[in-house]
């Protein structure tokens, strides 16, 4: 299948430090790719720029064939590229349920000529908007919060919530960055299965940025091994795990 995301000869320093060294990826439309390294190896750094977070210095990057070097995460998130984050990022003195009713961009309520003078369809629109936001908090399982201020969720349900933000938008390609970090067990077994229909039902590319390896396992083929900014493999998780230069890479070269 033909890549959505095309990274090419990707550099970036910061001051003297090179973080990202003519690294180049590709990640292919419908599919789970996983993107592990040692602490360091410039995964988060490649996120951010592919989302737009971060300027690189050299290279290029292409969504779909269409050149997105540099540009800013607000025109890519038009354009169906998204991110979550490490550490979630919700509203929280919003709802659950409002919070997936802030994501879709251009609502009519915020035209301030609409709210005075159209006020029905204002109603409509955010009828409509809800309706969604209601279909999307089932999907992800979490319905029975769907009033709670989103402040008071645990760990696992802000992450279920950044996922279901990802689905009141028309995305393409979703950047999972350690999703499953500080979720329990019984929550991260939804949010994999939950990823799993996004992309088997709905044709969602994701690219996982990931250090529980039974959840790589479990998700991704491909799985690309990034070590001091460059791509050192890339394989099926048994390929990536039988290879003597990642056991080296993650454990030093006295592992037997």
């Amino acid at each position: 299948m033909a890549a959505i995301i095309d990274v090419r000869h990707v550099n970036k320093a910061f001051g003297g430090l090179k973080v990202i060294n003519d690294c180049s990826i590709q990640v292919e439309q419908g599919s789970i790719t996983g993107l592990i390294g040692p602490n360091g190896a410039g995964k988060s750094t490649l996120f951010n720029i592919i989302a737009g977070a971060l300027p690189l210095d050299s290279g290029q990057v292409l969504l779909d064939g269409e050149d997105i070097t540099n540009r800013p995460a607000n025109e890519l998130f038009h354009k169906g590229l998204l991110r979550t984050f490490q550490i979630a990022h919700e509203f929280s003195h919003m709802t659950a349920l409002e919070n997936l009713m802030m994501v879709p961009p251009g609502q009519d309520g915020e035209n301030l000529f609409s709210a005075w003078l159209k006020p029905s369809l204002v109603r409509q629109r955010e009828n409509e908007v809800r309706q969604r936001a209601l279909e999307v908090i089932d999907f992800i399982g979490l319905h029975h919060v769907r009033n709670e201020l989103a402040g008071n969720l645990s760990g696992g349900q802000k992450k279920l919530l950044e996922l279901g933000r990802t689905m009141m938008t028309d995305a393409r390609v979703v950047l999972l960055d350690e999703i499953a970090a500080g979720v329990n067990r019984t929550l991260l077994g939804d949010l994999v299965s939950n990823i799993e229909r996004l992309n088997r039902e709905m044709g969602y590319t994701f690219l996982v940025i990931e250090h529980d390896m039974d959840m790589i396992a479990r998700l991704c083929d491909p799985v690309i091994v990034l070590a001091q900014g460059s791509v050192m493999v890339q394989g099926t998780i048994q390929e990536i795990q039988n290879n003597p230069q990642v056991i080296e890479a993650y454990f030093g070269s006295n592992v037997a």
